[in-house]
C-alpha cells in the first residue's frame, strides 16, 4: 500500500469498516485467509459492534448536508457520526461550547441525528 497524501482528513468509523470489508475482513471468519493484520481484525470486530454497520454513505452525506446550519467543525461532525448521540447529555462533550453555539437548537440537532441515522444495535435490542 502506498500513502498518497498524509493526514488527508478524518475518517468516520463507517469508512474504516467499509475499507476493512473491502480488504476481506467480513469474508474470512477464520481470520487467517484475508490479507489483514491481527490488529486490523480487532478494529473490524470492534466496529462491527458499534453504530457503523447500520450507517450508509447516503445517511452520512444527508447528515452533513442537513447539519450545515449548526456550523459544526469537521472533527465535531465526525464524532457525532461515530458515536450517534441519542440525547443532549451525550452530545455535550462532542461539541465545544455547545450551549453558547447552539443554545436551544441542541434538541433539534439530537432529533436530526435520530431521524437520519438508524438506531444502534444496542438500542434495537433494548426496544424489544
Amino acid at each position: 500500500m502506498k500513502i498518497l497524501k498524509e493526514n488527508a482528513g478524518l475518517l468516520t468509523n463507517f469508512e474504516v469498516l467499509d475499507f476493512l470489508r473491502s480488504r476481506g475482513a467480513a469474508k474470512d471468519p477464520t481470520k487467517v485467509l484475508a490479507p489483514l493484520k491481527p490488529s486490523e481484525f480487532k478494529v473490524y470486530d470492534h466496529l462491527e459492534k458499534s453504530v457503523a454497520p447500520s450507517q450508509t454513505r447516503e445517511s452520512i452525506v444527508e447528515f452533513v448536508t442537513k447539519c450545515k446550519p449548526y456550523k459544526l467543525s469537521n472533527p465535531e461532525m465526525t464524532s457525532v457520526i461515530n458515536i450517534r448521540p441519542t440525547c443532549e447529555v451525550e452530545i455535550d462533550p462532542l461539541i465545544e461550547d455547545l450551549e453558547s453555539r447552539l443554545g436551544e437548537n441542541v434538541g433539534e440537532l439530537v432529533e436530526l441525528i435520530q431521524q437520519v441515522f438508524p438506531p444502534s444495535p444496542d438500542e434495537s435490542k433494548s426496544d424489544e
